[in-house]
């Protein structure tokens, strides 16, 4: 898979990441991990994300692929409390020691990149959590100072000298960062990851979901109803489950600015559709624009106005 250039970071990364959330949630034996994850990087994937809250998906990539460390730009988050920790949040102990827990987990000696993973503005703008992520820098703990979320805080953090590198959602279903963050993300040369690239799956019903899941994909799928798309607009006759994956991963891919998009599974055919949408290029302008025209006149319609980036 072609590499693109990283922003001001000096990495190369695919335009597909693998997130590694599903993982760590899932009760897949570790030996079909291991088969999945280096799946991952044979098939030329190399970005790897991750995060201390997503349960056991550190230990998991540590156990499978860290032989492989050369091949793939590792990435973690962190910020949150973990159990083995009595630390507050956002605090520089907890940064610290998340930073060294993870190194252990994914058995390596650096990160290409730590998050901070959804940290509240206010606490942002203190400057001491930040400050952690740069003191571990300067240790050589990580290489690269990020932040992952949304809206203003995301906003404020790419305005940061210190941070190079942002994750922030930005899918059909969730267009706001393409308009408010993006254009500061590419003014600085921020090497920018998009999460939720295919929008949750907002066009599956929420019922038949698994129960965690639901609350979390609602706010898009109602969404998606009000853009009131079909795939015969697009003048396809598939199904939406056949149509919307790749639709919308190219489109997020298509958005300037955005340099890899993340996406989380446990199966491997799902995995190698999604390489062959990234592979058909970004979309048409026709296409971009109908996306982008629905979103933005189904927003001013709502009732929930103004549809901001989910955290």
């Amino acid at each position: 898979m072609q590499r693109r250039p990283f922003g001001k970071t000096g990495l190369s990364v695919s335009p597909l990441g693998f997130g590694g959330a599903e993982i760590g949630f899932s009760d897949l034996e570790p030996v079909e991990i291991d088969d999945l994850l280096n799946t991952i990087l044979d098939l030329g994937i190399n970005v790897i994300d991750t995060a201390v809250a997503y349960d056991r998906s550190e230990s998991l990539i540590g156990q499978s692929i860290s032989r492989r460390r050369d091949e793939f730009v590792l990435i973690s988050k962190c910020g949150r409390p973990y159990e083995e920790s009595n630390a507050e949040s956002w605090s520089p102990e907890l940064i610290a020691s998340s930073i060294d827990r993870s190194l252990k987990l994914l058995q390596t000696d650096y990160l290409d990149v730590m998050f901070l993973h959804s940290c509240p503005l206010d606490v942002l703008k203190q400057g001491e959590a930040l400050g952690a992520l740069v003191d571990a820098c300067s240790a050589g703990k990580i290489r690269l100072v990020g932040y992952s979320g949304d809206s203003e805080a995301a906003r404020f953090a790419a305005e940061l000298s210190d941070v190079t590198v942002i994750e922030t959602s930005v899918n059909i279903c969730d267009q706001k960062n393409i308009d408010d963050l993006l254009p500061i993300c590419m003014k600085n040369n921020i090497g920018v990851m998009a999460k939720r690239p295919i929008a949750n799956a907002a066009w599956r019903p929420v019922d038949t979901l698994p129960d965690r899941y639901r609350d979390y994909v609602k706010p898009y799928a109602q969404r998606l109803r009000q853009m009131g798309l079909t795939p015969l607009d697009f003048g396809s006759d598939a199904s939406h489950d056949q149509f919307w994956p790749e639709m919308a991963l190219r489109f997020c891919l298509t958005q300037p600015g955005v340099h890899c998009a993340i996406v989380g599974t446990t199966n491997l055919q799902h995995l190698k559709a999604n390489i062959a949408a990234v592979m058909n290029g970004p979309l048409g302008e026709t296409s971009n624009n109908r996306l982008r025209t629905a979103f933005q006149k189904a927003e001013e319609n709502a009732d929930d106005r103004p549809w901001l980036g989910l955290t």
